[in-house]
């Protein structure tokens, strides 16, 4: 029998296939694996500052306690306990929940794709930030949404912006507005108070949906809170996880809906995964229960505020006049602009060569914008690394810049 060569699979895979994207993070991890490189390109936690043998009292006390029970199949919405220690945790945000209002997921990236399932048709109009998350664009895309991008400056989400896109698009509203309000996933920004009321009034007046992702919130290193729009607005979808503040490897997080929407969502899981992995909500359960995990999280916050300092230090030293960057008070990331005529997809190669990754921007937008930007994170290496970092990249787009620059004149380059 012949062995089909993979190409000659084509006519088979699905249209949707044609629209989903690729992880530029995840293309990068290889490259960021090698010793000789500095990664500013994965949101990866410090997850070293974990308290190994509290972490492996929680695991254990998964067993002893639960017995066989952790091993079994659980329901789909996910353990009501686990569902308790989260009604816990969102009460430090003034937000009050009941297990009733949540569903556990594999991770928020899993809730993604769950919305996605749940609303998208191939041709609906849907709203993010732009430049957002590259994760919730490859989920999206599955689904062959239409993506309307909206800018943001200092202050977040622009809402002059977004009335208008909703004007224009009266005759079929988006489905929902997704939005990752607090420290910004890539840009860092954190949307003003002022802000997030004005992005509701214009949700509630065209009938639209909201969906907060907040992954970061906890992470605050300077600066006044801001309440989550799920306080704002008990009709607010919110997507929470524990990635950032215990394990990523656990793929541990949640839903927070009104019941209807959360009834849908549970029978797109049901076709999903069936039920999460019982064992995983039940280490979660005994490490918020039983270990001091909040002065852990003050260890982390001390931590990534240490880091992203240098970073932002470096930053003033080293890059060019030319560059622009935001100012995160917390999360994991910030932004940079290059002149137009600067492609950082094409400089990547170069920086692999100094020993540095980053994300090219023209991945965080939905149409393929942004290619003069970048994402670096600050999260995972340590300052003196992060310094050494942004000092060998500063180099590589200065030589980008002379160079695009030299043609400019020249008149062979126009931006």
């Amino acid at each position: 029998m012949t062995r089909m060569v993979f190409d000659e699979w084509g006519s088979s895979y699905s249209s949707r296939m044609q629209t989903m994207r690729r992880s530029a993070v995840r293309d990068l991890f290889a490259a960021a694996s090698r010793s000789d490189i500095i990664s500013l390109s994965g949101g990866m936690p410090d997850i070293g500052k974990l308290p190994l043998d509290l972490v492996s009292k929680a695991v254990a006390a998964a067993i002893d306690e639960e017995g066989i029970s952790a091993l079994q199949y659980g329901s789909t919405d996910g353990r009501i306990q686990t569902k308790e220690i989260i009604c816990m945790l969102m009460r430090d945000f003034e937000i009050e929940v009941t297990p009733d209002d949540i569903i556990i997921t594999a991770g928020a990236q899993q809730a993604l794709d769950l919305l996605g399932k749940t609303f998208i048709n191939p041709g609906d109009t849907i709203i993010t930030e732009a430049p957002t998350y590259l994760g919730a664009l490859q989920a999206f895309s599955a689904y062959e949404p239409s993506i309307v991008g909206i800018p943001f400056d200092d202050d977040g989400m622009r809402t002059d912006l977004l009335e208008e896109a909703l004007e224009s698009n009266r005759e079929s509203l988006p489905k929902f507005i997704y939005t990752i309000p607090t420290f910004q996933n890539p840009g860092g920004v954190t949307m003003s108070l002022e802000r997030r009321k004005e992005l509701l009034e214009l949700a509630n007046r065209f009938g639209v949906l909201v969906i907060e992702d907040d992954p970061y919130g906890r992470l605050r290193y300077s600066g006044e809170p801001v309440p989550c729009l799920r306080k704002l607005d008990e009709n607010v979808i919110y997507l929470g996880t524990v990635s950032k503040v215990f394990a990523p490897g656990l793929r541990t997080g949640w839903i927070i809906a009104p019941q209807p929407i959360l009834n849908k969502i549970n029978l797109a899981k049901q076709g999903t995964d069936l039920c999460g992995s019982a064992l995983n909500q039940v280490v979660v359960e005994h490490y918020f229960n039983d270990t001091p995990w909040r002065k852990t999280l003050e260890r982390l916050i001390a931590a990534y505020s240490v880091r992203k300092d240098a970073m932002m230090a470096a930053l003033n030293e080293h890059f060019p006049p030319e560059a622009s960057y935001t100012h995160p008070d917390g999360g994991f990331f910030l932004w940079v602009t290059l002149p137009k005529y600067v492609d950082t997809g094409q400089m990547l190669s170069l920086a692999l060569d100094s020993g540095v990754t980053y994300v090219p921007g023209d991945g965080c937008y939905p149409n393929g914008e942004g290619r003069n930007s970048m994402r670096i994170a600050f999260c995972y290496e340590e300052p003196d690394a992060i310094a050494e970092a942004i000092r060998r990249l500063a180099g590589v787009i200065e030589d980008r810049v002379e160079l695009c620059r030299a043609f400019v004149n020249a008149g062979a380059l126009k931006y």
